[in-house]
């Protein structure tokens, strides 16, 4: 059995959910929740396997399957803390310059 580290989601990756939410909702009723459980289920992936692919600094990015977003985290021993979730054709250099201090 893998083991389940504790999440930590940062405001802004909260923000950036909420952001895809309200906007796949804009686009068909009902799509914002099915983004939704999609984050939730990868978070849950995460949590048992957190050692996808560093893509820059100390960042690490996963994939969501069916929308077009990674997931971007770090993780160290018992936790894995969510700094964004960004969608692809977004720049993620902005991104992180909002949550950089």
């Amino acid at each position: 059995m893998k083991k389940v580290r504790r999440l930590l989601i940062s405001p802004q990756a909260r923000e950036d959910i909420q952001q895809a939410i309200d906007y796949y909702n804009t686009c068909q009723k009902g799509l914002g929740k099915r983004f939704h459980s999609e984050v939730k289920r990868t978070f849950s992936s995460i949590q048992k396997t957190p050692a996808f692919q560093v893509r820059y600094d100390d960042i690490r990015c996963c994939p969501l399957r069916v929308f077009p977003y990674m997931i971007h985290y770090t993780f160290e021993d018992e936790t894995v803390s969510v700094w964004g979730v960004i969608g692809t054709a977004q720049d993620p250099e902005k991104h992180w310059k909002l949550v950089k201090h």
